[in-house]
């Protein structure tokens, strides 16, 4: 089997829809039913590669079939649900910090490892009290209405080591600065009641009168997830991503609202065979 991890850095609101309604919000995302965290299921994502697949021409219909499968016959992709790795959470003392914590960088480095990769392997556990976090600056930071003491510096390993995942070179540079490693339990915190809510509506053609007002729930733009992107047979996975996202066109829409413009990420690859470290 060859591998490669996909990093995704969402440009845009993305609205991985749950199909259901919890309390006030009538559109919310998809979440782990566990931990509560957002996610993007597999099969969504498998469909937003075969579409692209398709728009580019790069592969005929018969391969395309092939490699993502047809109702009869499963194809050799192997793809796998979207994990939320940064979050994006406002802050008083800057435009934005980007949230992580333990459980999240230990599963990352979990799936690495699945994957044939070794970019977390070098990271030393990391250990973050409730209410404290690790982030630059001295004092206290202020993520939303909360306040949190910080307890030390990030490990430059670990801001290294998750920099392929953000596919522009400008960008990885801000994550020095901005990344914050916060407990669990306060990371999922933000991850339930920090993403954006955002009214949509439908007016009547002549009067603009309100017909439908619903509340719609999206991850926001600058959030990171990544993705295993694997082949269960021969087929050269450096070929197949690097035809999907050529570097004049590394973007993928996934998910819902694309006629409004959301559900567009920017996508890195980290490939590695099986067996070998990238």
């Amino acid at each position: 089997m060859k591998s490669a991890m996909l990093g995704l850095l969402a440009e845009t609101p993305i609205h991985p829809g749950a199909g259901r309604s919890l309390g006030v919000i009538d559109l919310p995302v998809a979440r782990e039913s566990t931990t509560d965290y957002p996610v993007i299921a597999g099969s969504s994502l498998k469909g937003a590669f075969r579409d692209k697949a398709q728009k580019m021409q790069v592969f005929d219909s018969k391969e395309v079939d092939r490699l993502f499968g047809k109702q009869d016959h499963a194809g050799e992709l192997l793809i796998s649900d979207a994990r939320i790795l940064l979050l994006p959470v406002r802050s008083l003392t800057s435009s934005f910090r980007w949230a992580t914590c333990p459980h999240l960088i230990d599963r990352c480095h979990r799936d690495l490892a699945r994957a044939g990769l070794s970019t977390l392997h070098e990271v030393s556990d990391v250990e973050v009290e409730r209410g404290k976090v690790l982030a630059r600056g001295d004092g206290h930071l202020f993520l939303e209405e909360r306040q949190f003491a910080i307890g030390g510096d990030p490990d430059e390993a670990l801001v290294t080591a998750l920099k392929p995942f953000i596919l522009h070179p400008e960008t990885q540079k801000t994550l020095d600065e901005r990344i914050v490693v916060l407990n669990d339990c306060d990371f999922a915190w933000f991850a339930r009641y920090g993403l954006t809510v955002q009214a949509r509506n439908v007016l009547e053609e002549k009067t603009k009168r309100s017909k439908n007002l619903w509340y719609e729930e999206t991850l926001p733009p600058d959030t990171v997830m990544y993705a295993l992107f694997a082949t269960r047979t021969d087929t050269e996975m450096v070929l197949v991503v690097d035809a999907m996202f050529p570097e004049r066109d590394p973007y993928l829409q996934v998910g819902g609202n694309e006629t409004v413009g959301q559900g567009w990420f920017a996508v890195s690859k980290i490939i590695s065979e099986e067996g070998e470290n990238a």
